[in-house]
This record gives C-alpha cells, sequence and structure tokens, in this order.
C-alpha cells in the first residue's frame, strides 16, 4: 500500500527519505544478481564438446570479463541479455558483480544489505581489476569496513591508496607504462586566432607549472583590470613561451626574503635562444650568474605516511591534492625542488588557548586529524573550512574574562560554510569524541530529527 506523502510529519518524511534510497539501492543490486546468474549459467564453455566446432566456427568463446578469479562467461550471452534490458552490450557488462561476487566478497556483502551505493561499489570493483585474486582482498577488508559509513570520495580516496599497497611492484609497473604515454598537442587555430594546448605530465611537473602561472597572473593582474581570471591565466600561461621576458618580469617582482636553501644554477643553454625571444648577451649572462632561486614559486606539500614506511623504505604516502603515492614517486615528485623538511606533527598533543579565533597550528592540527569537513558524509577534505566550537564558545563581558582553554583540539571541528551555517542555525548539536587515536566529531540533529551516524 503506498503512503500519501502528505500525510507524513516531520519525522514520517524522514523516514520515508531514507527507506527510499535503500530500496533504490537494493533495486539496482537486483540488477546486478539478475547479470550474474545469467552470467553462471552461460559460464560453460560452448567449444567443448561435440557441438563444439559449431560454436568456435561462429566465435561464441568463453570470455573473461572480471580480474582474476571470476568465471568466464559466453560472447553471445551478451548480447541477448543487453536487448532485454534494452541497453548497449557495453552497459551490460558482468564484469563488476563478478568481481564483487568473487574477489570483494566483504564489499558485496554491504551492497546486498542495501547499506551503501552500488555504483561506488562498481568503480572499486573497476579500480581493483587489475590486482590478483590473492591481493585483492586487502582492498575489500578496508573498503568493507567504511563503505557504508563515508562518503564515495572518501572510500575512492582510500580504495587508491589500498590498491597500491596491494601490490607495490605491479602499481610501478602501471605508472612506468602511463609515463610512456605523456605528451603536449595542440589543437587547431581558429578563426580567432586561439588555439588549444593540452597536455598530460607528471603531477609535480604540472603543479610546478600551476604554480609559476599563479604567480605570473598574480604579476601581471594590474595590466589586465578588466581581464577574467581564467583569461589572465591564460596570459601568464604565455608568459612561459618567452623565457628571457619571463626572467625580468620576474626578476623586477623578486620577493625580497633571503632564500633557505639553493640549488646549482644550470649552464647556458646549448642552443642559442630564438631570435624572437632573444636577449641581450650581458644582461643574460647577469642573469645566469645570479641566485635565481628567489623565483621559484613557493608551496607547502603536506604529506602524510605511516612510521613503518620511514624505517622500512616502502609503503603509501598520501600527499594533500595530488592522491596516494608511493615513496618512490613521492622522490621523483620532489626531485627538482629545494624541500624544507617541517617537523613532524604529534597529533596525539592537546593544543589549547582561550581566544576565540584558531591560531594556524591549531588548524593545522585539526585538520590533520579529522581530515576535513566533519558534516555525516562529507565530501570535502580540503583546508579551507571553518572551524567550529562543539561546545559553543562563551565570551566574556565587561565584569569577566572568558573561560581559560575553551578553543583546542579538545573543542574544534572542521565544517564547510553551508554546514557550518546549517549547524549554527537550523538547531544541530555537535559533540567531540576524543579517543588515542583519532578525533570524531558526531552531529545530533535537532528535536524530531533523526540523524544516524555511524
Amino acid at each position: 500500500m503506498t503512503t500519501d506523502l502528505t500525510d507524513l510529519d516531520a519525522t514520517g518524511l524522514l523516514a520515508a527519505a531514507t527507506e527510499a534510497e535503500r530500496t533504490a539501492r537494493l533495486g539496482e543490486v537486483h540488477k546486478l544478481e539478475v547479470l550474474a546468474a545469467w552470467a553462471a549459467s552461460h559460464s560453460t564453455d560452448p567449444t567443448e564438446g561435440p557441438d563444439g566446432h559449431v560454436a568456435r566456427r561462429g566465435g561464441n568463446v568463453l570470455r573473461q570479463l572480471g580480474g582474476d578469479g571470476t568465471p568466464g562467461v559466453q560472447d553471445f550471452c551478451l548480447g541477448e541479455i543487453a536487448l532485454a534490458r534494452s541497453t548497449g552490450v557495453t552497459a551490460t557488462s558482468n564484469a563488476d558483480v563478478l568481481d564483487l561476487q568473487h574477489r570483494l566478497p566483504l564489499t558485496w556483502a554491504v551492497c546486498r544489505r542495501g547499506e551503501c551505493e552500488p555504483w561506488t561499489a562498481r568503480r572499486i570493483a573497476k579500480l581493483s581489476r587489475h590486482l590478483s585474486r590473492d591481493n585483492v582482498g586487502v582492498v575489500d577488508l578496508a573498503i568493507s569496513r567504511m563503505i557504508s559509513r563515508e562518503s564515495a570520495g572518501r572510500v575512492l580516496q582510500v580504495a587508491e591508496a589500498k590498491i597500491i599497497e596491494a601490490d607495490p611492484d605491479l602499481h610501478e609497473e602501471r605508472c612506468e607504462d602511463e609515463r610512456r604515454r605523456r605528451y603536449l598537442g595542440l589543437g587547431r587555430t581558429d578563426e580567432h586566432g586561439l588555439r588549444t594546448l593540452i597536455a598530460r605530465l607528471e603531477a609535480g611537473d604540472a603543479t610546478a607549472v600551476d604554480a609559476t602561472v599563479h604567480r605570473v597572473a598574480e604579476i601581471i593582474a594590474p595590466r589586465h583590470p578588466e581581464a577574467h581570471p581564467d583569461e589572465l591565466r591564460a596570459l601568464a600561461f604565455g608568459w612561459l613561451a618567452r623565457p628571457a621576458e619571463l626572467f625580468t618580469l620576474l626578476l623586477e617582482h623578486a620577493e625580497t626574503e633571503t632564500a633557505t636553501a639553493t640549488e646549482p644554477v644550470p649552464g647556458q643553454p646549448e642552443a642559442p635562444p630564438s631570435r624572437a625571444y632573444a636577449f641581450p648577451a650581458d644582461p643574460l649572462g647577469a642573469l645566469l650568474d645570479m641566485d635565481l632561486s628567489p623565483l621559484k614559486p613557493k608551496a607547502v606539500l603536506h604529506v602524510h605516511l605511516h612510521e613503518a614506511a620511514l624505517h622500512t623504505g616502502h609503503g603509501v604516502a598520501r600527499v594533500e591534492g595530488l592522491g596516494p603515492l608511493t615513496l618512490t614517486r613521492l622522490a621523483e615528485l620532489l626531485r627538482h625542488h629545494t624541500v624544507k623538511v617541517q617537523p613532524v606533527k604529534d597529533l596525539s598533543s592537546r593544543v589549547r588557548c582561550t581566544a576565540y579565533e584558531h591560531p594556524e597550528a591549531l588548524r593545522d592540527q585539526i585538520h590533520l586529524v579529522t581530515g576535513g569537513d566533519y558534516w555525516t558524509f562529507a565530501t570535502s577534505t580540503s583546508r579551507r573550512v571553518d572551524l567550529d566550537h562543539p561546545t559553543p564558545y562563551q565570551h566574556g563581558d565587561d565584569t569577566r574574562e572568558p573561560p581559560p582553554d575553551q578553543t583546542g583540539s579538545h573543542n574544534s571541528g572542521p565544517l564547510g560554510r553551508r554546514h557550518h551555517r546549517w549547524k549554527t542555525h537550523a538547531g544541530y548539536r555537535s559533540r567531540q569524541c576524543i579517543h588515542p587515536e583519532k578525533a570524531r566529531m558526531i552531529l545530533e540533529a535537532p528535536p524530531g530529527v533523526d540523524l544516524y551516524v555511524a
């Protein structure tokens, strides 16, 4: 019997929303189960037996759709099930569900209970398909424990790291294969004299180019007051094609602070510069003799890795903004840069202060402990968040000072601006649970609203 939604109060509508979501998930699971059953009924080799020569002649062979350890599927059966589902053969691929059933059984069990989005589990099945059946269990164990209580973005981040951890050597081989696919290409010049440039390059190089473009855009912004930020970045990118002019621009606007470390100044290029960008010999020589390290863009790189990786030299590091990397790739990322290592932060220490504002050291620690916006199933892992006081801050007045130590790692939680506004004005409450390994913020809904948090 269908319930008239207009008859439900707020609590009833929230319960209906939860049930509708679970029903939709179970519907997706049922479609996957039908595909799996169809694959199982067509998993025998059609080329074997007395009529096998007919199948061989027609091309109906057993195909390996999933990863290592999944059964084969007869090629011709895919067309039949695609017609029955009114979809294309590609959309009817059984590979995801076969991987889930035979390689990721713990994650598949969570799916079958309707506790997670099936598309997230399918994405992880695709990402881990290249792993052997013996190694993929590392991914399955980690993901099954979190897929029902974390946002899809965070689940996929952990999955990417665990896939590297499961077989680091294979990951290195795949990285080398992808490195050989680097390229830089130019599109056709359009009628307005504009042209598109597309490049696929090392993540570290791309970040360095982006930082340089950002710095040049800052310098030239007063020259183009009407330019949109995107247009300004395009103009700044054009300066990279004129190295002599770029050197001059950066030198004129070099920061006055002394560099903390320097790298050897490279020698003069073997080939002379193009006439189009030629620079007088004396100034160019002076540039080459100068310490150009202050011209380098400066950036802070946050690297998270386990203590065991430092002792063994093996492991996976998580680099904020870049994702998981092996230690070998991390070394390559930093190879051409001057590195200043900041002290390792002890996240078990308690940082407290009386002021309402959070000092930078505290903001950094809170981000490292919580990992980003703590709103339930929030996807943001950005540092650009508001820091909320779960226990409301008590301001002083003319007759008394505010109570001490109200701001600190014991009473701070990052929230995106919208979530912060909801928490402050929509009646939500939060409490902070601190235990040895991590701090977790738990939201409580306003009266009459049930909000479940794992």
